[in-house]
């Protein structure tokens, strides 16, 4: 079961993600890849190869992570409103700027709903540290060809994390279960061929739809526990289902204007 994790379940549900983004544009498809498709794969292989007390601990970690994704956001951003910036440059600030905060929440331990807390927070400030998207959004469908490589990065990482966990620990582990692959690939691939206000579009989707993937990662770290991982993972994954169709509610008028 971890092996069909592994190989299988990510790279398809990244595929999945991408054409849906190609159908309805960067809204949605940032929204769609906010939700735990990358991360949750992960964690479940973690807590059935390693056990569920190591995979709470690594999705409390996981939930801190967000941090940093908020981070890479926000510099990607910022980074591409610059009019000589090109894909290259803004994914180096922004992976840079990702390393760097990751190194920073190696040394934070906070209580579970604190780091929730924190979170929130960041995510509520985000849009507005992020700022306007700097040119108009096309949403036209693009050429598939760059899908197989999506899929490979997906299943790169669920792979490196799986195998190295063990070394790693469940600190670790839970901080680069939320490497910023969907962020990297999609982002890029979207800023290249559509421009910097595409990819923009695709961050604030991105960091409206981590409400949702906060609420996954705290009720796992909640639930596992002691337990084994089909009830803990089932109920994370209906609380996250609930919460980002409230966010997709909240935010569609908002979004339809800006696009």
């Amino acid at each position: 079961m971890p092996f069909v994790l592994k190989l299988l379940l990510v790279p398809s549900l990244i595929a999945l993600v991408t054409l849906a983004g190609r159908r309805w544009g960067p809204s949605v498809a940032g929204w769609l890849s906010a939700f735990p498709i990358v991360a949750g794969p992960i964690l479940l292989a973690i807590a059935l190869e390693q056990g569920t007390d190591f995979a709470a601990v690594a999705a409390a970690n996981t939930l801190l992570a967000v941090l940093a994704i908020v981070v890479f956001s926000i510099v990607y951003a910022r980074s591409a409103a610059r009019p000589s910036a090109g894909v290259a440059r803004c994914l180096a600030a922004a992976l840079l700027a990702w390393g760097l905060a990751v190194a920073v929440l190696q040394g934070v331990h906070l209580p579970t709903w604190l780091a929730f807390g924190a979170v929130l927070a960041s995510l509520l400030a985000a849009p507005r540290l992020i700022g306007p998207a700097p040119a108009p959004v096309a949403a036209n469908a693009r050429p598939a060809r760059d899908l197989p490589w999506r899929m490979l990065a997906g299943a790169v990482l669920t792979v490196t994390v799986t195998l190295a966990a063990g070394g790693l620990g469940p600190e670790l582990s839970g901080l680069f279960a939320m490497f910023p692959v969907m962020s990297t690939v999609l982002v890029g691939f979207s800023h290249r061929a559509s421009g910097p206000g595409f990819a923009v579009a695709l961050l604030r989707g991105m960091v409206a739809g981590y409400f949702a993937f906060a609420v996954f990662c705290l009720v796992l770290a909640l639930l596992l526990p002691g337990r084994g991982p089909g009830l803990p993972f089932m109920a994370a994954t209906v609380c996250a289902l609930a919460v980002q169709l409230a966010i997709r509610v909240i935010t569609q008028p908002r979004s339809r204007g800006m696009q």
